[in-house]
């Protein structure tokens, strides 16, 4: 992983919110300008600067030239760093917080950059993921092992997508196996009583490609809430049992090369979840989940200078919930179903070495089946977008602009602008601005007894700074970022009655600083990742015009400091590793009154490859036994232990 320079926004001097993160910061400015004479005296390349990233620009860009702050995970990260999951394959992440409730396969949001958690647009293969209900994606049900490469993009790329893209955008990359047949598999155990197994098998040629994957996790769990059975507080319920949870996914992909200008391929990911948690005979403890996908992709160059693709794919969500008693049979409670199809048809013209411009439109249909009784359950979107991507000696520039037009809210039109100039020495200074937006979801326009159909799309506006440079031997940037949102949906109950009602009512700003480091040092690879992230609410009026109590607090369940470091060495047939990941503090209300404390974890991992194709896997995760919480009343695994065997042919 090789993370990009993460702009940020700039902020008067005068400002006290911004002398915080310049006296936060400068110690850590001034390490980053002693570690290069470090690194310099090692012979290893650190940095691989022919690594290209796709979702910035929907279309390739090496990650170097990004000018919207990007990293990418490829599939060498995610088996040497033993992620047990998406989520903590993410945690740490510059930009990123994770909320657990409980564990290992149970609920996770992810926040970038301050914003809301359902300010994320999640791909898969290219194609939109998660329910339009709430709008959630299940991270914790997307199994690591079916992962070729993750992409991370941060702030607002709705300019290209269209609604969710408003904190960033994740994108998620299935295997893709080229050469020859090559079989693989891995097997593993673990504390809580975990069985891991996965298998599969791809190759292919200049002709074509093709492959196949399997993975099942099954554990035991912990106890996911320590209990409360009293009314709005805890998880309604008092259960202190072990909270399980089981995965089994298979993923299918293909292609073919037809003739000398047309490409062909499809895809199919399918993952489903049965997990155990702490909850009410109202709302259930048992969850049936599945998340599936599929897409298809038609590629056409007539020549060097033009390409166009044609892509049409449906992601579809399935949550069931049940309520179990050990003494009785599992009574169903609820079904949400979400079925997505969406189709884009993209053009890219070459018109010289260093300037592109690229030209297209995109459809999705949302339908959702369930057994609340909603007033509307589907809607369509219409989106044409247009890029530009060009370069001037030392200068880069990239334009772009989008408008959607949605069956609920209408049209609403989006822009960015980025501006890069290189120096000497792999230095570059980067600048870029976008705007960005969230439709409403069904859940706040019509779920019955909230149901608000007059709301309106949440925006926002990001402004990024960063300065970063980039050698055959390290990778350092330096970030600065704001972000201001208006129309932020908000819930209210008000009595006598208590039902929730939907308002367009709250701002926030998000103010923060990030850094970045990778580089080798006799011999280890170093890579370090840190936030500094100030979510302020800015709303001074509630819905009937009182005060908001609440102005100038923090946002619910965002840390202010986030930050991961990693270190790997390699001795000879053994490999070994050290992940420390942390967080601060972070308030579980909006009003301030429910601390989280902060919390630090030490991952310890080794590996021995006693042969080419067969590598013997151990880890210690949390080894000093940290307790914490990301969010109230849920508990987080303690120390765990997991031992695996990998066999794949290099």
């Amino acid at each position: 992983m090789h993370a990009q320079p993460r702009a940020c926004r700039g902020s008067s001097r005068k400002n006290p919110q911004f002398r915080t993160i310049h006296l936060r910061v400068l110690p850590l400015a001034a390490a980053c300008a002693l570690l290069p004479s470090l690194a310099f005296a090692e012979p290893e390349a650190a940095t691989d600067l022919d690594e290209v990233v796709v979702t910035a620009t929907r279309t390739q860009v090496p990650l170097i030239d990004s000018l919207f702050p990007a990293e990418v995970i490829d599939r060498e990260e995610i088996e040497r760093s033993q992620a047990r999951d998406l989520p903590d394959l993410l945690r740490g992440r510059a930009g990123v917080d994770i909320g657990n409730s409980g564990g290992p396969g149970k609920v996770t949001s992810v926040f970038m950059r301050g914003s809301g958690s359902g300010h994320v647009l999640v791909l898969v293969d290219g194609i939109r993921i998660g329910p339009a209900t709430n709008g959630a994606t299940a991270f914790q049900d997307l199994p690591v092992e079916q992962i070729d490469r993750v992409e991370i993009v941060r702030g607002p790329r709705s300019s290209l997508y269209g609604s969710e893209a408003i904190g960033g955008v994740i994108q998620i990359f299935t295997r893709r196996d080229q050469g020859k047949f090559t079989p693989r598999f891995r097997v593993g155990v673990g504390s809580h009583n975990l069985r891991e197994a996965s298998a599969g098998f791809g190759g292919g040629s200049e002709r074509g490609w093709y492959g196949a994957d399997v993975a099942y996790s099954r554990t035991d769990g912990i106890n996911a809430c320590r209990g409360s059975a009293t009314l709005f507080a805890g998880c309604f319920a008092d259960e202190p049992d072990r909270d399980g949870n089981r995965n089994r996914s298979l993923n299918l992909r293909g292609g073919l090369k037809l003739g000398d200008t047309f490409t062909l391929e499809g895809h199919a990911l399918r993952a489903e979840a049965d997990t155990e948690f702490d909850g009410s005979s109202f709302a259930g403890n048992f969850a049936k989940n599945v998340q599936q996908v599929a897409g298809a992709k038609l590629g056409w160059t007539p020549s060097e200078r033009v390409s166009v693709n044609l892509q049409a794919g449906r992601s579809y969500d399935k949550a069931d919930s049940y309520f179990e008693r050990p003494d009785t049979l599992r009574e169903h409670k609820s079904t949400f179903d979400t079925r997505r199809d969406t189709a884009s048809l993209q053009a890219d013209f070459t018109l010289s070495t260093h300037h592109l411009i690229s030209a297209g439109a995109d459809w999705q249909n949302d339908k959702i089946t369930s057994t609340a009784d909603y007033a509307e359950t589907e809607r369509d979107n219409t989106g044409v977008f247009a890029e530009y991507q060009g370069s001037f000696g030392a200068h880069q520039l990239q334009l772009s602009v989008r408008n959607d037009d949605n069956e609920q809210f209408g049209n609403h039109t989006t822009g960015g602008v980025g501006w890069g100039m290189k120096f000497g020495d792999g230095f570059r200074l980067s600048a870029n601005y976008a705007t960005g937006f969230k439709a409403p979801t069904f859940n706040d326009l019509y779920f019955p007894g909230s149901a608000s159909p007059d709301l309106d799309p949440e925006t926002s506006k990001t402004l990024n700074i960063g300065i970063g440079q980039h050698t055959e031997l390290l990778s350092w940037t330096f970030n600065l970022y704001e972000s201001r949102f208006d129309d932020l949906i908000v819930f209210v109950f008000p009595p006598p009655n208590y039902i929730g009602q939907g308002y367009n009512v709250d701002k926030a700003r998000v103010r923060g600083a990030e850094l970045t480091f990778d580089t080798t040092i006799a011999g280890w690879d170093v890579s370090t990742q840190w936030s500094f992230i100030s979510p302020r609410n800015r709303s001074k009026r509630n819905p009937d015009g009182t005060p908001d109590a609440d102005y100038g607090n923090l946002l619910a369940r965002r840390a202010r400091n986030i930050g991961r470091i990693d270190l790997d060495r390699a001795f000879g047939d053994f490999r070994f590793g050290v992940t420390v990941a942390g967080a601060s503090h972070r308030y579980d209300d909006p009003a301030n009154t429910k601390r989280l404390g902060g919390y630090g974890t030490t991952d310890l991992r080794l590996e021995y490859a006693f042969s080419p194709a067969w590598t013997l896997q151990a880890r210690a995760s949390n080894v000093f036994d940290k307790r914490y919480e990301t969010v109230d009343w849920y508990n987080q695994p303690g120390r765990e232990y997991g031992l695996s065997l990998r066999y794949q042919p290099r």
